[in-house]
């Protein structure tokens, strides 16, 4: 039996709109304060995408082609299009088209969209990781991004979630390992949908008759609803539950991670978590308080300016994880 090949992050790169939204800004709009904001996730700022300027697609064009020249690669060299987000620029075609032309590939290249909103990207990885693994294809472009700010609700009705999101992207680029022992040494991808309705936007949903219609009588389900007491007790359970998962496939413990990036979710569960793992401060990175969540773009993101600024070192042991909608969580464990 052939022994399948490795597959490692050869260039990271991100994007975030240059509209800068702190939370003085929404303290009237939503009739909340920075200290309120601030002790419960975290946050201090976000950003906010500018219509005519700012799309899914152009985001994660941004973030690629970073990534790309980072890896020393063009367009002309990816052969595989994996593009994670819950806010397309259409309700279809998906962004993995629209990333690709933006990109001027010459060559019918496939793009294929994932959908698992906070655990997108690792979802999305975990897919490129199989394609070099088994020799399909050599060079993936992953790409999350995320506009969530012109879907929320700004009123105080929607202040529990318009506070913590935020729009930007985030991609790497994949391609085989030629070091033994380093790159994706393991994924782990994990989905409990019996609480599907604990984080949705319900509206417009295909499966009644007039949906946009119908959509526009209960426009309050067009907005994000979150039942955050239910989010937040499945995610501290379930973040260190998958990391323990990733360390202990690879005959590693919680002392040999370098370095965590989790989703950006909330930086009270990333406190939390880095508690429960025993992780020093510098073990663990967070940008949430300058980004908010991005759903999707939040860990190649963190990713990417974490290599940026010097955070990832050759043969660190960095570990991936993330919790959201669906519930679904994941991780993978890289060499790099």
């Amino acid at each position: 039996m052939a022994t399948l090949r490795h597959s490692e992050i050869a260039g990271t790169g991100h994007y975030v709109p240059s509209r800068v939204v702190k939370n003085a800004e929404l303290e009237t709009l939503l009739d909340t304060s920075d200290a309120w904001i601030q002790e419960r996730t975290g946050i201090q700022e976000r950003r906010w995408f500018e219509e005519g300027i700012d799309t899914t697609t152009n985001m994660g064009t941004k973030a690629a082609q970073m990534a790309l020249a980072d890896a020393g690669l063009t367009a002309d060299d990816v052969q595989l299009i994996v593009f994670a987000t819950l806010s397309p620029d259409y309700v279809f075609p998906g962004s993995g088209v629209l990333l690709q032309r933006e990109l001027g590939m010459k060559d019918h290249v496939p793009a294929l969209d994932v959908r698992n909103q906070c655990s997108g990207f690792i979802y999305a990885l975990s897919v490129a990781d199989q394609f070099i693994k088994t020799g399909m294809y050599d060079n993936v472009l992953v790409v999350g991004s995320e506009i969530h700010s012109s879907g929320l609700d700004k009123t105080p009705r929607g202040r529990g979630v318009a506070v913590i999101f935020g729009d930007g992207a985030g991609a790497v680029l994949l391609r085989p390992s030629t070091r033994a022992g380093h790159g994706i040494l393991s994924t782990h991808l994990h989905a409990q949908g019996e609480f599907a309705e604990e984080l949705i936007v319900k509206e417009p949903g295909s499966n009644r008759e007039g949906r946009v219609t119908v959509a526009v009588e209960n426009q309050a389900d067009m907005y994000p609803y979150m039942n955050g007491q239910n989010v937040f007790k499945n995610a501290v359970v379930r973040f260190p539950q998958v990391i323990k998962e990733a360390l202990d496939a690879n005959q590693l413990q919680a002392a040999d991670i370098d370095l965590l990036i989790p989703h950006q979710a909330n930086l009270r569960i990333t406190q939390y978590v880095q508690g429960k793992m025993g992780l020093a401060d510098d073990k663990v990175f967070s940008n949430i308080q300058r980004y908010g969540n991005t759903t999707a773009a939040s860990i190649p993101l963190a990713l990417s300016e974490a290599v940026q600024q010097g955070k990832i070192k050759r043969g660190d042991l960095l570990c991936l994880a993330a919790f959201g909608s669906g519930f679904t969580w994941a991780s993978a464990l890289i060499r790099w």
